[in-house]
Order: C-alpha cells, then sequence, then structure tokens
C-alpha cells in the first residue's frame, strides 16, 4: 500500500475484537462478565466498535453464541458500537441471522454492525452438526450473502420476510483472512476487514485486491478497511513479553489440534515448541505488536504506514483481566 498520506494513528479509529478468552481454571461466566467489562471501559477510552468473534467446539472461546453476546454487551454500554467480527454465514440460514441482527438493531439503534465471515469458524464435524444440510465450504457465499442483503430491504410483497429487520439500516462488513472476500467486498462496494492478526502474510496484498475492485456503492463511496492486530501492551518490553506468552500457547495449541483454555503466561515459550512449531508461531503470529508503550506506538504507526488503513481493531489474548485492561487503556491512549 501507498504510505504517502502520512496518516498518524490519532487519525484513525481504533475498535476492540473479543473472543471473550476462558482461561485456564475459569468459566464461561466469568469470560462473559470481563467482556462486558472490557466493553465498558473501551467506551470509556474511545473506542471505535467493540466486536465478537463466532467460533464453535472451542474450550478457550466464550462467544459461540455470538448475537446473545452482542446483546449482553450493547445492554451494558450506551455509545460504542458492538457487533460480530463475525458471523460464519455457511453456519446458518440467512434468515435467522436478518432476524437476530435486526432484534439487535430494534433494541440498540445505530449501535449495531453485521460482520460476515465465510469459514464455518470450527472444524468440520462441529460445522455439520451446526447445521447439517447446507455445505461448510463458502462456495454457496455470495449466494447466502445476496439472500441475507434482500431481508433488509423494504418491503411487503416479499413471501417470507424477516421481521424485525425489513428496511434497517444495518453496516453489513466482509471480513477475510485472505483475498477472496477482499475482492468481493470491493465489488459490492461494502467496507472490508482483514485478519492480520492470524494471516500477516496476506495483508497487504488484500488490501491491494480492495482497492482494485472496489465499487462506489449505496454504501460506500470510497474503500473503507481495517486491518485486525495483536496488540499486547505492558509497561516494560519484558513484562509484554511474558504475558504473550498466552497467545502463542493458544497457537500452539491449535497447532497442535488440542485447543484448550487461554494458559498463564510462561518466562520462555521456547522451552514449550520444537523448532517446527516456533516457524509456524512466527508465520502466523510473528508480526504481533508486544511491548512498552513506546514500543508499542513505534510499530503501530509502522504498521498503518504500511495499510494506510481507516481502523485497527486491536486483539488482546491476555490470561489476567487486569492485565489485559492495562493493555488496552494504553492503546487507547493513541486515541485521544
Amino acid at each position: 500500500m501507498a504510505n504517502q498520506s502520512g496518516k498518524q494513528l490519532k487519525d484513525i479509529a481504533f475498535s476492540v475484537l473479543d473472543l471473550s478468552p476462558i482461561v485456564e481454571n475459569g468459566t464461561a461466566s466469568e469470560s462473559l462478565k470481563n467482556t462486558l467489562d472490557l466493553a465498558q471501559h473501551a467506551e470509556k477510552w474511545g473506542y471505535n466498535r467493540y466486536w465478537l468473534a463466532e467460533h464453535h467446539n472451542m474450550p478457550g472461546i466464550a462467544s459461540s453464541a455470538t448475537s446473545v453476546v452482542i446483546g449482553h454487551v450493547a445492554a451494558g454500554t450506551s455509545t460504542i458500537r458492538v457487533g460480530s467480527g463475525g458471523i460464519m454465514l455457511p453456519n446458518h440460514a440467512p434468515l435467522v441471522i436478518a432476524e437476530q441482527f435486526g432484534t439487535l438493531e430494534s433494541l440498540f439503534p445505530g449501535r449495531i454492525d453485521l460482520g460476515l465471515g465465510r469459514a464455518p469458524g470450527t472444524d468440520q464435524l462441529t460445522a455439520y452438526a451446526l447445521r447439517r444440510e447446507r455445505r461448510s465450504d463458502g462456495e454457496d457465499f455470495p449466494d447466502q450473502l445476496e439472500e441475507l442483503r434482500t431481508y433488509f430491504k423494504p418491503s411487503v410483497e416479499r413471501h417470507v420476510r424477516a421481521i424485525p429487520g425489513e428496511g434497517l439500516n444495518i453496516p453489513i462488513w466482509l471480513l477475510g483472512s485472505s483475498g477472496y472476500s477482499a475482492q468481493l467486498a470491493g465489488k459490492l462496494g461494502l467496507p472490508f476487514a482483514f485478519a492480520s492478526h492470524f494471516s500477516p502474510e496476506n495483508t497487504i496484498p488484500a488490501l491491494q485486491l480492495y482497492h482494485q475492485h472496489f465499487r462506489p456503492s449505496q454504501v460506500l463511496d470510497e474503500p473503507y478497511a481495517m486491518v485486525g492486530v495483536n496488540v499486547i501492551a505492558a509497561e516494560t518490553d519484558e513484562e509484554a513479553g511474558r504475558l504473550a506468552t498466552s497467545m502463542q500457547q493458544q497457537f500452539l495449541q491449535l497447532l497442535r489440534n488440542n485447543p484448550g483454555p487461554l494458559q498463564p503466561p510462561v518466562d520462555n515459550i521456547n522451552d514449550m515448541a520444537s523448532e517446527y512449531e516456533k516457524s509456524l508461531l512466527e508465520q502466523r503470529i510473528g508480526s504481533s505488536i508486544v511491548g512498552s508503550p513506546e514500543t508499542i506506538k513505534e510499530k503501530l504507526q509502522l504498521f498503518l504506514n504500511d495499510t494506510q488503513a481507516n481502523e485497527m481493531m486491536v486483539n488482546a489474548q491476555i490470561f489476567d483481566h487486569k492485565a489485559r485492561l492495562r493493555s488496552y487503556e494504553i492503546v487507547g491512549e493513541f486515541i485521544q
């Protein structure tokens, strides 16, 4: 991406991505309470939106019933936008999502976002258990998306209608970790959110595809791109590095096909991983921004220079809730 504009951190919006992490020896109930607490702090610190992610059959993630958690967060806050990052559309009938988000928008007018992904967000057996009769390979995603968008259009002639939902203006975002959704979002003139926090090597190519294929629409006159980024901030680089080992362990669990609760930090992640695993960790989350406030600010600015994003969505998988709050507070200081 071009880096000619001189865009500064204060010029863009910052948002929160929350997986509602369930920590070792913790419960989903505690995680969801922590989610609301973080959302209330994020609102106070000036974050723009707060998104929850749909994952299933994951012992370390409490946000599987994403629409329900969105309602919980929206009810406990007053101004911050709340939405999905994302709803995995192949898991659902589009009518159900239209009704759910129509209900959320009716309850919390002007505050709800609908971010959509085309992956199942889980393994194939779980995807089958979620929705037996629909393929989970995402091939029919454009058709599902068109069906969903149609339910939001005003009409009294349609035989099947989404009520609530019909006639409501709910922003739809496409999410992606490769080029597919980037091109589709561009062609449809929709905002695009890229999962740079776990697919860093595809970030710049996907953003370029989005801008190249963008066509103005009733939704957007110009492209609007948001990038996800892992940020682990603390008072010192050393402390942040230790906190980041919980995120590293989480990815190790996924690599080993053994997902579990978020683990407490360790002194040295290298003692737990093989050379091959360490190379995969570097590939997937090596671009994470970890450090003191000064380090974080410098690296976030470099990331902005490279991406020229309109918005950054911060993910922080940190074991201790107070340390997680402090990490987001540090980033929030760049928003003011």
